[in-house]
């Protein structure tokens, strides 16, 4: 409608509603500018640590691994291994306890005719623990992993998210997946990411905690790298950091695994406390977690090649797993809805 005098919505603004809107432009250009001047200097600090990324040597480095030549006895032992550290995975509005139940099922015996460890552990939402636990009773080799603390986003009071940790720790969780406050990183609030951290850390008791990064909101290498090391500083031995939480549209990648890698090889030279390690989302096929286990070895090497210090994320990885045993051991491709959650196999 522009501003047309004849326009009857339309009328000049008063002389103090001028001066309100000016000083309200103002106090957030001041805001602004002094979030926006605080982060990169305590940034600028961090990075001064612990030491930038190379950008072009860690996609160098990601794209080698996608070409090593790995011998079929050693693809086998690759193939269990990756199953043994997946996470098997839901995370949906529609789940059920049976749903729950027969995902608790399949991580226990993922087949009825290979030899296939059990997957590393169960993720699920907080409501669906009790019922894990149900499936799983006390003495599983399976162990229960809850996301928490608002996942994915995080966004409400940190009361809230402590009290979820407690409830899920309480219903039988053994493991807790935990997001981070990215707008306190992005903000330059260092302490105040790190003491939600810790309080979480504390909630949990003695169960395990994975703390979610959430790398395609950090998006640069040196941003993941330095959250990277914010978290280690906090968490415990034993504990991980995770790539994703594998609700955004970029997920775990070679590159910003190997950034996260290099910071706990890292981490562990100058402190001796080995962080474990979680790609999440997007890996959905055996030849890519074949990849991320080259880059843990050369990374990290074999002390890091087990489900006590490194996972996946994953909900369908697990059957593609068992599609390449099924061929290493027949000979033949079976069809891939033969492992599908519509053929009860999950």
């Amino acid at each position: 409608m522009g501003n047309d005098s004849k326009n009857p919505l339309w009328r000049k603004p008063r002389q103090e509603e001028r001066r309100a809107l000016y000083f309200a432009i103002r106090r957030n250009l001041v805001i602004f500018t002094v979030m926006a001047s605080a982060q990169p200097t305590v940034f600028r600090r961090l990075m001064n640590e612990i030491g930038n990324v190379d950008a072009v040597g860690v996609a160098e480095r990601a794209g080698k691994y996608t070409t090593r030549s790995i011998k079929t006895s050693s693809k086998v032992q690759g193939l269990k291994l990756a199953a043994s550290m997946v996470d098997l995975t839901t995370l949906e509005g529609k789940d059920t306890p049976g749903k729950v139940r027969a995902l608790c099922a399949k991580a226990i015996r993922p087949h009825d005719d290979l030899d296939c460890p059990p997957t590393g552990a169960v993720c699920m939402y907080p409501a669906m623990v009790k019922h894990a636990r149900a499936a799983l009773g006390d003495k599983s080799p399976v162990n229960i992993a809850s996301v928490a603390t608002a996942f994915p986003s995080g966004q409400v009071h940190l009361r809230t998210r402590l009290a979820e940790v407690k409830a899920a720790v309480s219903d039988g969780a053994d493991e807790i997946d935990m997001v981070i406050n990215r707008g306190a990183f992005h903000s330059g609030e260092y302490n105040r990411m790190q003491d939600e951290i810790a309080a979480v850390v504390e909630a949990c008791g003695e169960s395990a905690l994975k703390v979610i990064l959430e790398t395609s909101e950090l998006e640069t290498f040196d941003n993941i790298r330095a959250a990277s090391f914010l978290a280690m500083r906090v968490i415990r031995e034993g504990d991980f950091i995770k790539t994703s939480t594998g609700k955004t549209s970029a997920n775990a990648t070679l590159a910003n695994n190997q950034v996260m890698l290099d910071a706990i090889r890292d981490f562990y030279f100058e402190t001796g406390i080995a962080i474990g390690m979680k790609p999440a989302g997007g890996i959905k096929f055996a030849k890519q977690a074949l990849h991320f286990l080259v880059a843990v070895k050369e990374t990290l090497g074999d002390d890091w090649l087990t489900n006590r210090r490194y996972r996946f994320g994953a909900s369908s990885l697990l059957n593609d797993l068992l599609r390449q045993l099924v061929k290493m051991e027949s000979g033949a491709y079976q069809a891939p809805y033969t492992f599908s959650e519509a053929a009860g196999t999950y």
